[in-house]
């Protein structure tokens, strides 16, 4: 957002972008419907229903093939909020957290309403797509956080004992953002996380996540994503427990072949430093993406979050051609994630023409209103 001038944007550069943007969002949600239909079951169980190696496709849940839960619902939410931050940036207004609030509890009309109301003229087109009008599996404390106007921030965070993963699993898109520092990347992802996970290890988790991503989406290898996290967290207060989880995972890689009984001791009671950590493995050993997710979801603990953060991290780093396509092809909302993608890719590389001294395009603002 700040720092980044036309210069940089390439042709070559803007494509490697908007696929690792795509991928990033695909693989989020390709990993949440992959988890999905064995989300609360034991690696017994999961055996049990489909084989001795697991599950290995798309199975039904919510009753299809391909359908996301609340987390791939709320990452689509971070990248609206994060693409009306810098639209409102031009107003002279510029707080990122409450623009991300404001799309968070658009979110959450979602699962009270019974579908759009056309009538809210600043809900912007993504609240306005009907197939995110069902519910699916949100915990409570995602809504207990977002259930009223008053919004969580680090010195006065929401649910401050919640130390689950699903602030982590909706902050890929902050590390998305390039032309960011890493350290204003992991704060932005902190205050986020506050609005509805206010246990240190909750934010925090959250904020090492982004900045893995971040690296990812950079170019860099996942080990220095990882060790640049490492590197920021070390400053935080409350960093030890998401600091070791990570340590683990990377010890974890030399300690031989990849087993679920390996993901499930990274996953540990399943709150968000492990979730990220398992991730973080699965994602460096898995031979290819579908590997990867594999590894993600068959185990003892939360598979959909598992599979929603492997998939994040796979996505930013192989971009979207490396996503498996008969995944893709059956996923619930393809066409709104790339749409939304394609928004967030334009607006980084290309904000100055869509709303600025210039002019701006209506369109544009319709679809993304300042208000």
């Amino acid at each position: 957002m700040g720092g980044t001038t036309g210069a940089v944007w390439g042709r070559a550069e803007q494509q490697d972008f908007r696929s690792r943007v795509r991928g990033t969002l695909l693989g989020v949600a390709v990993g949440d419907a992959f988890g999905a239909p064995v989300d609360s079951l034991a690696l017994d169980a999961i055996r049990e229903a489909h084989g001795a190696e697991g599950l290995s496709d798309l199975a039904p849940a919510h009753g299809r093939r391909g359908a996301v839960t609340h987390l791939t619902q709320l990452t689509l939410f971070s990248v609206d909020g994060l693409i009306r931050a810098q639209v409102r940036r031009d107003t002279g207004a510029w707080h990122p957290p409450t623009d991300l609030h404001r799309a968070y509890r658009r979110w959450a009309a979602t699962q009270r309403d019974w579908g759009p109301d056309l009538r809210r003229k600043d809900d912007g087109w993504l609240a306005r797509e009907e197939w995110l009008y069902v519910r699916r599996d949100a915990p409570r404390s995602l809504l207990l956080g977002l259930g009223d106007e008053t919004m969580g921030t680090p010195e006065a965070p929401k649910n401050p004992d919640e130390r689950g993963p699903e602030a982590a699993a909706r902050s890929a898109p902050f590390g998305l953002l390039v032309g960011w520092e890493p350290q204003l990347v992991a704060q932005l992802a902190v205050e986020c996380a506050a609005q509805t996970h206010g246990h240190p290890v909750g934010c925090l988790a959250a904020g090492a996540y982004a900045v893995i991503v971040h690296g990812l989406a950079r170019g860099e290898s996942l080990d220095a994503a990882v060790q640049r996290a490492l590197a920021l967290l070390a400053a935080r207060t409350g960093h030890e427990p998401v600091a070791d989880a990570l340590q683990h995972a990377l010890g974890s890689v030399r300690q031989g072949l990849p087993t679920p009984a390996r993901v499930t001791g990274l996953l540990g009671a399943g709150t968000a430093e492990g979730l990220v950590a398992a991730a973080v493995y699965c994602a460096l050993v898995g031979e290819d993406v579908r590997h990867g997710l594999r590894l993600a979801v068959n185990h003892d603990g939360p598979s959909a979050a598992t599979g929603a953060l492997t998939g994040g991290l796979l996505g930013a780093l192989h971009g979207e051609t490396a996503l498996p396509p008969a995944w893709l092809a059956e996923l619930e909302g393809r066409p709104t994630l790339l749409e939304l993608a394609d928004d967030f890719a334009m607006e980084m590389t290309q904000g100055p023409a869509l709303h600025g001294p210039a002019g701006s395009s209506p369109g544009w603002l319709s679809r993304y209103p300042r208000a």
